[in-house]
């Protein structure tokens, strides 16, 4: 019964960690939801994606976010692991509020401000889920390349467009 028990509450774990991830990205999305036209406004480099590539690269990074969490907290709960577990539920909060900042506000310097505390804040819950969990920390490696690139492409989009991005 035991056995049971256990796998359901790792299941109801893991949903519970999808769930945040994509509340974080559907926040992220309603500021982004009209933002076709305002990207394709936008001076970008010759190396920035096309828009189209967004989607499924944030997809996959927030399910292995979702697992990489979900696999600390299986092993250690919210008791064994606190400060990592709440420094990525801040960071999710902050990965949401870069694309509010950039898109509807359209603040260019504060966009990438915040985009770099972003990248501290993941680097460090990275560091701590290593501590925890190697499988976790090896899955957030993506994000933190991704989101090294996006600090680049926020600094030169930014640049090149200081009357719309201020």
């Amino acid at each position: 019964m035991k056995e049971k028990r256990d796998f359901q509450t790792d299941l109801a774990g893991l949903v519970g960690w999808v769930i945040l991830c994509f509340l974080a990205a559907a926040t992220g999305g309603a500021a982004s939801a009209n933002a076709g036209g305002f990207y394709g406004e936008l001076m970008r480099p010759s190396w920035a994606p096309p828009g189209w590539v967004f989607g499924p690269v944030w997809t996959a990074l927030y399910v292995m976010m979702a697992v990489s969490a979900w696999l600390v907290w299986r092993q250690h709960r919210f008791r064994g692991a606190p400060a990592g577990l709440s420094l990525f539920v801040v960071q999710l909060g902050a990965n949401a509020l870069w694309t509010w900042i950039f898109f509807v506000w359209r603040m260019g310097f504060f966009a990438f401000a915040e985009i770099l505390v972003l990248l501290v804040l993941i680097i460090t819950v990275t560091e701590a889920f290593r501590r925890k969990n190697r499988l976790a920390a090896l899955l957030l490696v993506p994000y933190i390349a991704w989101t090294a690139f996006a600090t680049v492409l926020s600094f030169t989009v930014w640049k090149l467009n200081p009357a719309l991005l201020g």
